[in-house]
């Protein structure tokens, strides 16, 4: 096409002003850069006035792509026809990679470019053989954000087309446990957009998480997801949405009491709210409400049991009782040992290595650098957020090592992963 244009004696520049791109592109075009991305070929059409249709960018008489508004597909295209596109486009790939020393580049580039993938079909009918699949798929994709800090496109994404399934025929019993399950695979995905900073996706999630649970008659993932929907207003400065959240998470709770995994979740929603309540400088309250949190919990493990420890250790460390903090922040750095949860682990050193630095302990220094080198490695915005209280500490220390490693914090904390 450009290579047509060029040999009509049209300059560089009067091409790029035409496509919308520069002359170095132009260049490389015409010397044999493959073009496959949609989007820069919609535009070389538009800007030349070439209709799509005859560059394979759309199907049918009106200019609409491949796929219309909604990323809804377009009317099907013949096998024969998908074949060879599909022929066509991996030819392109390979053959000039192989081959580029004995045949000319003009009669390798791609007739079209490949369709975008029509969505996977789904089944005829669901069973609960399909429900434990997809809770399976949720713990996986669970510790693996877990390990890694992050994965918010890639776990949104699997809980988006997962939603699907609940337009597929089943039985009552099965269609209650499937909205269960999307409850539990929409909080993971909340949890996961909220780690990576993306709060507008993070609360769409907790809300599709909430009618799924609500519809369901899940009173647990209701009150659930409310607990960790709590974290995000609370980490942005607004502690009374957090306080909201979690006292209408006990209020769902109530109906549900004699379960024996609802004094855990009950638990749980009491200390948040202490932990809440500390970031309001209420110290007598929020130690109260701590107090009756813990008063006969029973945590199922050590990682529970460390978790709460860490959350007694943030409290303190909110109203300044460092002594208390650091006791409660080793005891949860041991109860997590061994634990693959990356991401629990450093946001517990980021703690621990504050406290020390708060204190003037001479240990702090070296906790600290090693906190930031364990952030850096997750992707995990929250991590780094975590870092600026850090950082605050660091710079409230006289000495240019100090200085340095505050410097060094803040950086970090401003990288978004």
């Amino acid at each position: 096409m450009f290579c047509a244009l060029k040999a009509t004696g049209i300059s560089y520049r009067r091409i790029a002003a035409l496509a919308g791109m520069s002359q170095s592109e132009v260049s490389e075009i015409i010397s044999g850069r493959r073009v496959l991305a949609y989007n820069l070929l919609v535009r070389i059409a538009e800007g030349l006035g070439i209709p799509r249709e005859l560059m394979g960018l759309s199907y049918g008489d009106g200019p609409k792509s491949a796929y219309d508004n909604e990323g809804e597909p377009a009317p099907e295209v013949d096998e024969v026809v998908q074949r060879r596109r599909f022929l066509n486009a991996v030819m392109g790939i390979v053959v000039p990679a192989v081959f580029h020393h004995v045949v000319p580049a003009e009669l390798l580039t791609p007739m079209d470019p490949l369709r975008p993938a029509v969505p996977t079909p789904l089944p005829s009918r669901l069973g609960m053989s399909d429900v434990d699949a997809l809770r399976t798929l949720t713990e996986r994709m669970r510790a693996l954000a877990r390990y890694y800090g992050g994965q918010a496109e890639t776990i949104s994404a699997v809980a988006h087309r997962s939603t699907r399934l609940m337009g597929v025929t089943s039985d009552e019993q099965v269609k209650a446990d499937l909205g269960s399950a999307l409850a539990e695979l929409h909080s993971v995905a909340a949890w996961c957009c909220f780690d990576s900073g993306a709060d507008d996706a993070a609360r769409a999630h907790f809300t599709r998480s909430v009618e799924f649970a609500h519809d369901a008659g899940d009173a647990y993932s209701h009150a659930y997801t409310l607990w960790l929907a709590s974290s995000l207003p609370g980490e942005r400065g607004y502690p009374d949405d957090a306080l909201t959240l979690l006292q209408m998470g006990q209020i769902v709770l109530a109906p549900v009491a004699g379960e024996p995994r609802v004094a855990f979740l009950a638990g749980w929603l009491r200390a948040e709210a202490a932990y809440e309540l500390s970031r309001l400088g209420r110290a007598d309250r929020a130690r109260s409400e701590m107090a009756a949190a813990r008063d006969g919990w029973e945590p199922p493990d050590a990682d529970e049991a460390a978790d709460m420890d860490a959350t007694l250790a943030e409290l303190e460390l909110n109203l300044g009782r460092l002594d208390v903090a650091e006791s409660a922040a080793a005891a949860a750095m041991r109860g997590w040992e061994g634990n693959p949860d990356r991401r629990r682990s450093v946001l517990g050193a980021i703690t621990l290595a504050t406290i020390h630095v708060r204190a003037g302990e001479p240990r702090g220094l070296v906790m600290a650098k090693s906190a930031i080198d364990a952030v850096a490695l997750l992707r995990s915005g929250r991590a780094r957020d975590r870092l600026v209280p850090l950082a605050a500490a660091l710079e409230a220390r006289l000495g240019s090592d100090y200085r340095e490693l505050a410097r060094m914090t803040r950086q970090v904390a401003t990288t978004r992963a």
